[in-house]
């Protein structure tokens, strides 16, 4: 860890971690206290990484917080927003075989990291993400709406396997509604786009 590396110990440390770490909820909703149930090698490591960085807060009486996030997006991050796959008309699945997933505009989660910094509680974990409860589906046909693209086509579960890349099949897996009612009490965080279609809205107002 780069804090290990200074030359003081910090007085606080914000450690971004991912929502993956849930693993499929089932659509359930899930707060920092439910036990972490990674699927995927990137959600092993992270689970990996919380414990070691929350053990060495203890061992050296440091503040660590740790977020959790979902998919972040943003007007200039690769891949940051939903326009390129709906150009691309990747598909999304049929409704029954749906996931619930979650988002976090790229400002609000800036403000949460340094609000973690101030306000975290010792060794506290955190979800941190917008008020949507939406499924992936859902979200892309909102994303086209208003970018005025065709909606993308929906498929089978069964038929998902021959069409979408690995990567993306993992997301397509796992469904769970974060609550994010720590993240508004203790780090006090308003949010400015406490919804995708609030966020996607702003995105498309700054880059017109």
């Amino acid at each position: 860890m780069c804090a290990l590396r200074l030359r003081q110990k910090p007085a606080c440390v914000v450690y971004g971690s991912t929502s993956g770490v849930y693993g499929n909820c089932d659509g359930d909703w899930v707060n920092e206290t439910r036990v972490v149930n990674a699927h995927t090698p990137r959600a092993h490591r992270r689970v990996d990484a919380e414990s070691r960085i929350r053990f060495w807060g203890r061992s050296t009486a440091t503040r660590v917080s740790i977020l959790r996030i979902p998919g972040i997006y943003a007007q200039d991050r690769e891949g940051g927003t939903p326009r390129a796959r709906l150009v691309k008309a990747t598909p999304v699945l049929q409704q029954q075989d749906d996931v619930f997933t979650n988002h976090i505009q790229a400002d609000d989660l800036a403000r949460a990291c340094c609000l973690a910094l101030w306000r975290g509680a010792p060794q506290r974990v955190y979800n941190v993400n917008d008020d949507s409860s939406m499924k992936m589906g859902d979200y892309f046909d909102l994303a086209a709406d208003l970018y005025g693209l065709p909606r993308p086509p929906r498929i089978a579960r069964a038929g998902a396997t021959e069409q979408l890349p690995l990567m993306l099949l993992s997301f397509m897996s796992e469904s769970r509604r974060m609550d994010n009612t720590r993240m508004k009490q203790e780090l006090r965080l308003r949010l400015r786009f406490p919804t995708v279609l609030s966020g996607l809205a702003s995105l498309e107002d700054s880059g017109s």
